[in-house]
């Protein structure tokens, strides 16, 4: 702290220097002071700079011919009245009286000298070195502006170890709200965070996200462009050119002029300007001179209303204009003040000491020579900053109404430091002609943006005020009927890259910005997710989408249902297959001892039917959704059941073709046959194979219920997984060797006797078992659907149904309907014609 005051004093005492060497002191103006309690300063540009060479440091000396700022003269008058009603009031501060020091900052020099002179001390005008700052009690408690980021920002950093309250009306950049850098520093302006917020929301709004970008040198324009740069690229508006017009800029210089060519080539239709009033008056009257039109500008509040800048010839030509406004207030009695101060008596005009400048930066010569019709018209852009300035003076005067308990009809005079000052004016709340005055914890308003846009309707350009708006959080009302576009049948101006894509279509990025993309639809199971356009996203396992879909629907979940026909009709055959074998069995029960039924294989009969009724049963596992059991059994039991049938036939082919031709040939094979029970043990050995093959296939390629995503891509197939093991395949490829074997079997009997003749309607049969399965497997092969159970089914359905019609029909036939050929004496005949026709060939 003790070196921060010891710059300040080297920086007094040079500046100071700089001041004897530029001229000779004179007094300063007395509309510049007046003396009270306690004492307040105003910064305020009541002059214009001026850019010259300097040989030494010097304060610039800001009264000089031809540089009077009106603009800066209405916010000197606002902090004038304003002290003259707070002293005039009887409730707000009754017993004491408001004074204040005023002093023209037209320049950087300027503007220090003035706050060195705010901190200095009464009487001997320097700033006295001490341990405790917190003690420092220098002539004025508080100070009021100055108008640019740039001044404030210098002034705040010298005030601040101080904790002096400086309160600015017109310095809105968001890095004055750092409370670690700025702590005595309040504003009646709102801070650019929300401006910057505002004007997003506006791009936003009108789905502009390709856009130039231009600013003025200094804090307020290049931190208000860095700041709207980020939260635009934040919220997926992309820049597509950007510079800064630099505070040496003339029209028509070869820095403009390149600028302007920059910006005619960006394909961007929206400008934003982010650029205090005397630069944006360079770069407009640059854009007349380049012919730039058709264009949307984007203005900050610095300058959107400003006449300086409406006024610049030829500007109607260069499209539509959109900004965003203070809101628009007024200080009572401003304009009556204003008046009376031009026809007051204020003497003659003070001398100019030298030809071209005064000794005192509280002087003003034109205001002194003001009547009431050479004075300034007071004009809305300045009669808000002129409220702002209003505004900040009656912060002060509640401040210092709570510090000295004014509350209680009489205020209590003492000293006041300023840090004690600045601790209440962060907790005033009052209403200033119907707006609340009150400051967050950085030291903003709580205010609101009017949005503007400029209408050519008649001989000059007026503002239409579209809509407000208000924060926290930002929020943006407008009435977007009340816009004049520049464009053909008043339509909106697109500011794009690339037009957005079709839905489902995602945005593919062509070069640096995310703008500019080419539209990819999104393939098959994929989806657009309106929160990320660059990317299509999977559907969950559960969905499906089209090619360019923006959202997935649920795959319909399909198995062979027992409410379709389909099922309807296999299950009536099946069941119909099933009542048959019952019959069938009851009717061999019921001629066991005839020869029909002892030659077809008597009690091994029903064990064929059995099987068969078994592989039928399986069946049933097919239709319905798939469960575990159904899975282990309705393969497995099939393939075993079909395997006992087969055994069964070939070893009584097999045993006949014993009989009557190898008994006599092979008579040691044929009794060894029958001692050992062949035909039984053959059966046995078989099925037994059968069955450790569908144990082996239960136990390591176990067949269970899956949900099938790959087939289809908006079904989800519930089936069993035994199609696809190494089981299924072992267990069919036995079944085809059997029945191979009981083909050639019935075969090599088809010379028999009549009654035992069987080949004709066994190979039958077995041929049409191979070619439903040779069906059933080309169709799987080509065929994937919800019905493929069906014709798994249907294949099982056929081998079951042509191994009974092939072998047992038949016999049910002679027992039913030919009962004379059911007898031993037919039988035996058959077996005497046989024997003569074997012995006379």
């Amino acid at each position: 702290m003790l070196l921060c005051t010891a710059c300040l004093v080297g920086l007094q005492l040079l500046i100071s220097c700089c001041w004897a060497f530029a001229c000779h002191s004179t007094e300063p103006s007395p509309d510049f002071t007046l003396p009270g309690d306690y004492l307040l300063a105003g910064l305020f540009p009541l002059h214009s700079g001026c850019l010259q060479v300097r040989h030494r440091p010097e304060v610039t000396l800001c009264d000089r011919s031809g540089s009077f700022n009106e603009h800066g003269y209405h916010l000197f008058q606002a902090m004038r009245l304003g002290v003259e009603e707070i002293n005039n009031s009887t409730a707000l501060l009754p017993n004491v009286t408001l004074g204040y020091q005023l002093y023209d900052v037209c320049s950087d020099s300027a503007n220090v000298y003035a706050t060195l002179r705010v901190l200095s001390l009464p009487g001997p005008h320097h700033i006295e070195l001490q341990g405790d700052l917190l003690r420092y009690s220098p002539k004025v408690l508080a100070v009021i502006g100055p108008d640019t980021t740039n001044r404030a920002a210098t002034t705040a950093a010298l005030l601040s170890p101080f904790l002096m309250p400086l309160i600015s009306y017109g310095a809105s950049s968001e890095t004055l709200s750092v409370k670690r850098q700025y702590p005595s520093f309040l504003r009646t302006i709102p801070s650019d965070k929300y401006q910057v917020e505002t004007m997003v929301l506006l791009l936003q709004r009108f789905g502009w996200t390709w856009i130039s970008l231009v600013g003025s040198s200094g804090d307020y324009g290049q931190l208000g462009v860095q700041a709207l740069e980020k939260q635009a690229t934040d919220q997926g508006i992309c820049i597509a050119f950007k510079d800064i017009v630099p505070f040496s800029a003339q029209v028509g210089d070869e820095r403009m002029q390149r600028l302007m060519r920059h910006l005619a080539q960006a394909t961007a239709t929206v400008v934003v300007v982010f650029s205090n009033r005397p630069l944006a008056r360079v770069f407009f009257e640059s854009v007349v001179l380049a012919n730039l039109t058709g264009k949307v500008w984007v203005a900050s509040e610095a300058w959107v209303l400003s006449r300086h800048i409406t006024g610049v010839p030829g500007i109607q030509r260069i499209g539509t204009v959109l900004g965003v406004a203070i809101q628009k207030r007024t200080v009572p009695g401003l304009k009556a003040f204003e008046e009376a101060y031009a026809r007051a008596d204020k003497g003659a005009p003070r001398p100019c000491h030298k030809s071209s400048c005064c000794s005192s930066n509280q002087v003003c010569r034109e205001c002194e020579a003001f009547t009431a019709h050479t004075m300034p018209k007071l004009k809305g852009f300045s009669m808000s900053s002129a409220y702002n300035a209003y505004c900040a003076v009656y912060a002060v005067a509640h401040g210092l109404h709570q510090l000295l308990g004014c509350a209680s009809g009489v205020c209590s005079r003492g000293r006041v430091y300023p840090w004690q000052l600045l601790e209440q004016i962060h907790k005033v709340n009052f209403l200033l002609h119907k707006d609340t005055v009150m400051f967050n914890d950085n030291g903003d308003p709580l205010s609101s943006y009017n949005i503007i846009a400029w209408d050519w309707s008649g001989p000059k350009w007026t503002f239409t005020v579209l809509g407000s708006s208000t924060w926290s959080p930002v929020q943006l009302d407008i009435n977007e009927t009340k816009i004049q576009w520049h464009g053909k049948d008043n339509q909106v101006p697109k500011s794009v890259c690339s037009s957005d894509c079709l839905e489902g279509h995602q945005r593919v990025v062509t070069g640096f910005h995310h703008c500019c993309f080419e539209c990819v639809p999104c393939g098959a199971g994929t989806f657009l997710n309106k929160s990320d356009l660059y990317r299509c996203q999977p559907c969950g396992k559960e969905e499906w989408a089209p090619e360019g879909s923006q959202t997935c629907f649920p795959r319909t979940v399909v198995f062979l249902a027992c409410q379709e026909h389909t099922s309807w009709v296999l299950l009536a055959a099946n069941t119909l297959l099933l009542l048959l074998l019952l019959g069938t069995a009851g009717l061999f029960a019921w001629h066991l001892d005839t020869p029909v039924v002892r030659s077809a294989g008597g009690r091994l009969c029903f064990l064929m039917l059995g099987s068969l009724a078994a592989g039928s049963g399986s069946l049933y596992g097919f239709f319905g959704e798939p469960t575990r059991p159904a899975c282990l059994l309705r393969q497995a039991l099939f393939a075993l059941g079909f395997t006992i049938f087969l055994s069964c036939l070939t070893v009584r082919s097999f045993q006949l073709i014993i009989i009557f031709k190898f008994s006599t040939k092979a008579p040691t094979f044929y009794r060894a046959w029958v001692q050992n029970h062949g035909a039984g043990l053959f059966v046995m050995i078989s099925s037994a194979a059968q069955l450790l093959i569908c144990l082996t296939w239960l136990v390591v390629w176990t067949p269970l219920p899956t949900r099938e995503y790959q087939r289809f891509p908006h079904l989800v197939m519930l089936e069993c997984t035994e199609a696809n093991s190494l089981g299924f395949i072992l267990a069919f490829l036995y079944n085809g060797l059997l029945s191979i074997s009981a083909f050639a079997c019935s075969y090599l009997g088809k010379d028999l006797p009549e009654n035992y003749n069987e080949a004709k309607c066994v190979t039958f049969s077995l041929l049409f078992n191979f070619m439903s399965w040779i069906a059933f497997f080309t169709t799987a092969s080509v065929y994937d659907g919800k019905y493929l159970p069906a014709v798994n089914m249907l294949a099982g359905l056929s081998s079951l149904s042509s191994g009974f019609g092939g072998y047992f029909l038949p016999k049910c036939y002679v027992i039913l309907c030919r009962p004379d050929l059911n007898s031993t004496e037919h039988f035996q005949a058959s077996i005497q014609d046989y024997t003569r026709h074997r012995g006379s060939t």
